[in-house]
């Protein structure tokens, strides 16, 4: 195991630590904790607002925490958790900056944040591959799948193994299709025993230290759990990507806080367009299928067109029945013209359940085109309730949480937090739909919203905020036993 790394805050992590008293003293539910040296300077710091809190329970079930910037060529040593939305955009979950790289910060990390999450677990969370990391993930999140970014293992092999690369051209590139494009087990173990022979690599040190490590990085290991992945961003390939323009190798500390609102701001304006265009903006259909139009007034618009691109490929993917053993049917999915490469869809007809071999739903949430050839074949009209994941719908939002331990964020008169954002959210949401159907109903919905706006700012204004008591932690609590959270799938329920 590496050795401990170390950043230097100097006089700037004071001031970040100043600005995040003043956000909690603003909102309550702002939650922050810091570990403090021995020498009693500012160590290793933790926040996560309020925003950030109540989207967790509907996002949390895939996280991604992204160090990219604790290298030596960022001046600031700054970590954040983020995680998908219903829009497949980038949402967060929380920041640190860690400039006591140790296996002991990380552990503190994961269980300040568990704190802050009301002991949520996720299903999944993909991280860089690092000792320090990978023991704290173990230890605080057991029961949590860890992956390591395929991108981050594509970055180190090639720094590893510099000489081969520049040797061998084409060694990346088939580097990248065996992890890849490997679509069973046995095609990526045969595959990857070929590149070491081919390029003479059969006792490389590191390459088998990633080989050892495959069932946490290879996509092909992975495929049955969820992982939030459908095409949308960069996903695995980069977990560079909420603050992605926002910080940068000359980002200081004294401007580490006017980045970190200004990337929140613009996600949450571009959610805000998102949601906005999924009400107003009807997709184009493509099929006559019932299906499709279903799917187009159940999810978010971004992801109907995932969905509407699997549906349109079944045309191209016809289902072939290899199998008949009474209500359980099997059958071979293929796209026209390609006799070696199919999928198998195992199809259940009393319960109108199917699983793939390919795992796409079981990986993204979102249905396969070979499944859908199978339902076209067997004249399934309408998708069963189990493969619509409420967290991609247009109601991801919408609905009471079932956390057993969500007294954990802040209450007043016993009402949380999470709850009071959402009422007032999809009462807002009723003006935005009713508002924009004719200029005239526009002009009172604005009107009316301002006037309200005023008085909420009055009232805020008398009011010194202390109605709400938040969790500030010094050194970071043992997380809770895993709550069970409902993500909206017959088939995937998860605890986390």
């Amino acid at each position: 195991m590496s050795s401990v790394r170390q950043h230097a805050l100097g006089g700037g992590g004071h001031n970040v630590l100043d600005y995040l008293k003043r956000m909690h003293a603003d909102n309550p539910a702002f939650f922050y904790a810091v570990q403090d040296d021995n020498d009693h300077s500012v160590g290793n710091i933790f926040w996560v607002d309020a925003t950030s809190r109540m989207n967790y329970p509907y996002f949390g079930d895939s996280v991604i925490l992204d160090t990219a910037y604790r290298t030596n060529r960022y001046r600031v040593p700054f970590t954040s958790f983020t995680g998908f939305n219903h829009h497949g955009q980038p949402v967060l979950f929380g920041c640190a900056l860690i400039p006591n790289e140790s296996e002991s910060s990380f552990v503190w990390l994961f269980r300040t944040w568990l704190q802050a999450m009301s002991g949520c677990h996720p299903v999944s969370i993909t991280t860089d591959f690092d000792p320090f990391i990978q023991v704290a993930v173990a230890q605080v999140l057991p029961r949590t799948r860890h992956r390591f970014s395929t991108w981050g293992v594509f970055r180190e092999t090639r720094n590893k193994l510099s000489h081969l690369f520049q040797s061998h051209p084409t060694f990346e590139t088939e580097f990248r299709k065996c992890v890849n494009e490997s679509e069973t087990i046995d095609d990526f173990e045969s595959y990857w025993q070929l590149l070491l022979e081919r390029y003479y690599i059969m006792d490389n040190e590191w390459l088998q230290l990633m080989y050892n490590a495959r069932q946490q990085w290879v996509p092909v290991y992975l495929r049955d759990t969820f992982f939030g992945d459908v095409s949308i961003t960069e996903g695995n390939e980069c977990l560079n990507f909420f603050f992605d323009g926002y910080m940068n190798a000359s980002t200081t500390i004294q401007l580490l806080v006017k980045q970190y609102e200004k990337a929140v701001s613009t996600w949450h304006e571009r959610e805000l367009k998102a949601d906005y265009d999924t009400i107003n903006c009807s997709p184009v259909l493509k099929t006559p299928s019932p299906m499709e139009k279903q799917a187009a007034s159940l999810y978010t618009r971004k992801i109907f067109m995932k969905f509407q691109e699997e549906l349109v490929e079944t045309l191209a993917n016809p289902a072939t029945k290899i199998d008949d053993s009474g209500t359980i049917s099997t059958y071979r999915v293929a796209k026209f013209g390609e006799k070696t490469k199919s999928h198998t869809v195992t199809f259940n007809s009393s319960e109108i359940k199917a699983s793939c071999s390919c795992q796409m739903f079981e990986y993204s949430g979102i249905i396969c085109r070979h499944v859908l050839a199978v339902f076209r074949a067997k004249n399934v009209l309408t998708l069963p309730s189990q493969y619509v994941l409420k967290r991609w719908t247009r109601n991801a939002k919408i609905g009471a949480l079932f956390i057993e331990h969500a007294s954990e964020f802040p209450r007043s008169s016993q009402e949380s937090v999470t709850i009071r954002y959402n009422n007032l959210r999809q009462e807002a949401i009723k003006y935005v739909e009713e508002g924009a159907k004719s200029i005239k109903i526009y002009h009172i919905a604005m009107n009316a919203l301002q006037e309200a706006g005023k008085k909420v700012s009055a009232v805020k204004g008398q009011s010194n905020g202390t109605a709400e008591t938040a969790i500030i932690a010094s050194e970071g609590g043992e997380a809770k036993e895993n709550p069970t959270v409902d993500y909206g799938a017959g088939d995937y329920k998860s605890t986390m």
